[in-house]
Formats: C-alpha cells, sequence, structure tokens
C-alpha cells in the first residue's frame, strides 16, 4: 500500500465505461435507483428504497445541501451569434459565494467563456423580463476570464438575475440539451444554499418518503454545505498524482453540526456523496491546523491538497473535532466558512467517515482514487459487477452504500 497518494498513477484507475451506460436521463422516480450494497467483500443488489433497512443501525447521515446555480449564461451578439458565460467562482466584491449569491447590482466571476473569438471587443446583454443583466471581460488569467456583470433593477440579488436568465449546468458527459425536468431532478429535494456548479448527486436518489423511513428507523440527520466546483469533473491529466492540483470548494459547517459529531463519535458515520465525505473528513484536518496554530485567523484556515499526508502525528478524531468546536465557541461565530482541497485517494487513513453513500463515477476520476481509498481493490470488483448487472453510472445513474 502506498502511504502516499503522490506516487499513485491514475492509469492505475481505469475501467471500460461504454456510453450507453452513462445515465443520461433521471429514472421517473428518484427512489427506485438500483442500490449496489458493498460489505467486507461483499455484494448485493437493492433498490434504494431499502437503504435504511440496510445503515448500520445508530448511524447518522451527512448530507450535502448545497443547490446548483443556473451558472450558464448565453448571450446573443447583435449579429446573432452566441457567446456562452459559465459562471465558476466569486471574485469581487465577496470571494464567498454565499455573500456574492446576495450581491446586488454589479459583481466580478472568474468564468468560463465559449465562442470568445467571436466577442471582438464592449460588452454583451441579456434581456429579461422587467430587466437586462451587462457582461463585460476585465481579464484573462490561464484558460479563464474575470467577468464583470451589472444589472437593472439593482436591487436583484445575483441568485436572482441568474435564477432569470441562467441555464442549469448539466454535466459535459451527458452531451445532451437541458429539459425542463432537470431544473428540479438535477437538485436534491433538500437543497438550500446557492452556490453549486454541479449537483451533490448522491443525493438525488433520496425523496421525502425515504427521509420519514431513516427518522421512523432512528438514524439520524445533519447537513452541511460544500459548493460542488466545476473541477469536480477534472479528468486527471497528470501520470502521477502529485502533479495533480485539486480544485479548492467553499465549505461551510455549522457549530450545530461540530457538536453533534462530537456527541456521535463512535458510532456509524455515514456521509450522502464524496462531497459531504471530504467536507466531514476536512473538519477533522482544520481541527489538526488549530491544535498546531490555535491563533489562526478564520480566512487562514484552509486543508490542502497533501496535509493529511504529511502530518506526522494526527491527534485523536474527538480532540481534533473538539479543538474545532472550541476554536468556533472562542470566535462567537455560529457557521465556518473556509475552504478544502483534500485529496482522499489510496493511503488515506479515514479519521471521522465509517462508509459511504455514492454513486458510479468516471474512470480515471478523483471521485474514484476515493472510493478505492475507502474500500481498497475491491472497487474493481463492485465496478465489474456494477457493469455486468445494468447498473446506470454518474450523476444521474445508481446508487451504492460502501461499509468497509
Amino acid at each position: 500500500m502506498h502511504t502516499n497518494p503522490k506516487h499513485l498513477a491514475i492509469k492505475d484507475f481505469v475501467y471500460e465505461l461504454p456510453d450507453e451506460r452513462i445515465a443520461k436521463f433521471p429514472l421517473p422516480e428518484r427512489d427506485q435507483s438500483k442500490l449496489l450494497y458493498y460489505k467486507s467483500h461483499h455484494i448485493a443488489d437493492h433498490t434504494f428504497t431499502d437503504l435504511p433497512d440496510l445503515l448500520p443501525a445508530g448511524s447518522l447521515l451527512v448530507f450535502n445541501n448545497t443547490k446548483v446555480v443556473q451558472a450558464r449564461l448565453i448571450f446573443r451578439k447583435p449579429t446573432g451569434g452566441a457567446v456562452e458565460i459559465f459562471c465558476l467562482e466569486p471574485v469581487k466584491p465577496h470571494r464567498e459565494v454565499q455573500l456574492a449569491m446576495q450581491q446586488t447590482r454589479s459583481c466580478t466571476w472568474k468564468c468560463l467563456v465559449g465562442n470568445n473569438k467571436r466577442w471582438k471587443e464592449g460588452s454583451l446583454k441579456i434581456f429579461f423580463e422587467g430587466g437586462v443583466v451587462t457582461a463585460e471581460r476585465e481579464a484573462q488569467q490561464d484558460g479563464h476570464f474575470l467577468i464583470r456583470f451589472t444589472w437593472t433593477p439593482a436591487e436583484l440579488t445575483f441568485a436572482e438575475v441568474l435564477e432569470r436568465c441562467g441555464r442549469l449546468p448539466l454535466p459535459p458527459y451527458l452531451n445532451r440539451e437541458l429539459t425542463p425536468e432537470d431544473r428540479t431532478r438535477y437538485q436534491t429535494i433538500y437543497a438550500r444554499n446557492e452556490g453549486a456548479v454541479a449537483a451533490p448527486t448522491a443525493g438525488l436518489h433520496f425523496t421525502d418518503k425515504v427521509m420519514k423511513q431513516l427518522q421512523a428507523k432512528g438514524i439520524e440527520s445533519n447537513y452541511l454545505t460544500l459548493h460542488v466546483g466545476a473541477g469536480t469533473f477534472k479528468p486527471v491529466k497528470a501520470d502521477t498524482m502529485e502533479t495533480h492540483e485539486m480544485h479548492a470548494e467553499q465549505l461551510m459547517v455549522s457549530k450545530q453540526v461540530v457538536k453533534q459529531l462530537l456527541q456521535h463519535y463512535g458510532r456509524p458515520l455515514i456521509p450522502v456523496g464524496t462531497t459531504s465525505m471530504r467536507s466531514l473528513e476536512s473538519l477533522f484536518w482544520l481541527g489538526t491546523l488549530l491544535l498546531q496554530q490555535p491563533d489562526l485567523r478564520p480566512e487562514e484556515l484552509h486543508v490542502t491538497q497533501w496535509l493529511p499526508y504529511e502530518t506526522s502525528t494526527p491527534p485523536a478524531a474527538a480532540e481534533a473535532l473538539q479543538t474545532l468546536l472550541d476554536y468556533m465557541e472562542r470566535h462567537q461565530t455560529e457557521h465556518l466558512h473556509t475552504s478544502t482541497q483534500i485529496i482522499i485517494a489510496p493511503g488515506y487513513t479515514f479519521r471521522v467517515c465509517s462508509g459511504l453513500v455514492t454513486n458510479f463515477h468516471q474512470p480515471e476520476s478523483t471521485l474514484l482514487l476515493l472510493v478505492a481509498a475507502l474500500i481498497g481493490e475491491d472497487w474493481k470488483q463492485v465496478y465489474r459487477h456494477a457493469l455486468s448487472n445494468g447498473y446506470r453510472f454518474l450523476s444521474y445513474g445508481d446508487s451504492s452504500l460502501l461499509l468497509p
């Protein structure tokens, strides 16, 4: 086993995914997806509605309640050509997604621009009922543009502007046009905090009915927010992980969640989705940082990509979480806003999570590395089983419950 994933070769995390196995559309009923149940080397086929019965007794499920924003804006030039602007992350006046979404009048975002060559000079406009939004290029940085948006009525928030004239950013591999149904089905039923450009897809299977069954079974649940960035689709181009730069994502967690994690300590903690898992494990590393440097300012709290592999003697999980809680109380903060670049790959030691609810991920992706970190070489067996038993793959695909 590698102790440090820097030297992992991504070519070892390949499997053959035929295009017809990618779920292009959601199922008619969210909770009727298949559920692959993996527990200590054994695999069984279930339906997602069986989840409450399959979870270990006394489990706590943690969900990511980020909400996908309509981050794609299609501007028409006077000559009729289209320029697409895809909002990636806010730059000013706020870098924090929550605040940026509430911004009125104008703001600047880091964006991708499709058909930039057609955009000769000046500004582009989209007219919508009762208003207009204008885009201007401020600067170009490696592959991205800084785009300044201004709009009227000026009292609208940027979230409202996107809601009125943006389009949902479906994953690129779906390779199809949006349907009206995507607006509801590419959001979890508990999506609340606007700011993601991709859905935390493990949550798409949950319905009110499943939520009630979980409650009836005495399964606790709670929410945190990790705004999923476009980097989640970024294939690993590097031969070894050392030169792959993980994308940073904004994380928001309440004091109440950290308290619950501490109270629950020692019992099964199951994240719903890779984003929830990365968030929960990041909380441990934030606590570890604070044990070493108690005087860090909130804006300096950040989990770097290799931090978990470069810390020689990490504390016990309870100590790290308690340190984080004490820090929040000392700073009188109900919600911690921070960011993480954590990479969870084989060689990682899990500190807080004891299982995972997740979909089936792309070959050569960091998400597949995370699954391999959790269940080891068995990931191959799980994916072989899914491929030979008609499971649907990727965002709108089927689900799995992995309990190592």
